[in-house]
């Protein structure tokens, strides 16, 4: 399948709702829990959402700890109720036991997509999320998800987009994670602040960071145990950098 290098082309009344929702994923770190428990989902959606889930990560064989922990981080943040949870569980069991996707199974999606494109928009980012669960997706959760995105009515090159962002904002990330600060200025650009900015300020700073990549918090998130991996790495350099800064504040 050739590599899609550029925006897909959709039309207008997708475009402008699509760039949205990918400003809005950005924002949220790309953890696709927090995105859900801000931009909501109807009802109607949950159906084939852990459907699809499912269907996913079922794709290499069998489904791992990390795709099951993701469909629980949704499952809390669209609030679901027990029995609510029960229903989402078993459309994800009857997901994981398809060999093919049913014709129909996300024809709601499908119909609405034209009047109403968020919804779909929205499941099939959070489809591309657990396609990329455990770093760059192989050949067979990527088509699956795109056999998910299709059935939707959204054109594929959607899916293709969205992993772009994976791509350059994620896996970049867990690429190059920060080496321990070793000068002041170095401690300082990595809290986000400059040299001239107040201890106070500086404090604030650190304390946003820490917020963000805390394992305590982000555990509740349904991410995977290579994120996680990434975010304790993350937490240990804004500490690195912070105790720097408070030792040569300390003596001046």
């Amino acid at each position: 399948m050739p590599k899609n290098t550029g925006s897909p082309t959709l039309p207008s009344h997708l475009q402008a709702e699509f760039s949205s929702l990918l400003r809005e994923l950005s924002a949220c770190g790309h953890q696709a829990a927090t995105f859900i428990e801000r931009v909501r989902l109807p009802r109607w959606c949950r159906r084939p959402l852990f459907y699809f889930l499912g269907y996913i990560a079922r794709s290499d064989g069998r489904v791992t700890e990390a795709d099951i922990n993701y469909a629980e981080g949704l499952i809390r943040a669209l609030n679901l109720s027990g029995r609510q949870r029960q229903r989402a569980i078993q459309w994800f069991q009857h997901g994981k036991k398809a060999e093919d996707l049913p014709p129909l199974r996300g024809l709601s999606l499908r119909l609405t997509r034209r009047l109403w494109p968020a919804p779909a928009l929205t499941v099939a980012i959070c489809l591309c999320h657990a396609a990329q669960i455990q770093g760059p997706p192989g050949k067979p959760r990527r088509y699956r998800c795109e056999d998910a995105i299709d059935q939707m009515g959204l054109p594929v090159g959607v899916g293709d987009h969205i992993l772009e962002s994976y791509a350059s904002k994620v896996w970049v990330r867990a690429a190059d994670t920060p080496s321990r600060p070793k000068t002041y200025d170095q401690a300082c650009q990595l809290l986000g602040v400059t040299r001239r900015d107040s201890l106070a300020l500086i404090k604030r700073a650190y304390r946003r960071k820490v917020s963000e990549c805390h394992p305590d918090k982000l555990s509740q998130k349904g991410l995977s145990p290579r994120e996680l991996t990434i975010a304790k790495e993350q937490l240990l350099r804004y500490q690195q950098a912070w105790e720097l800064i408070k030792q040569r504040n300390h003596q001046v």
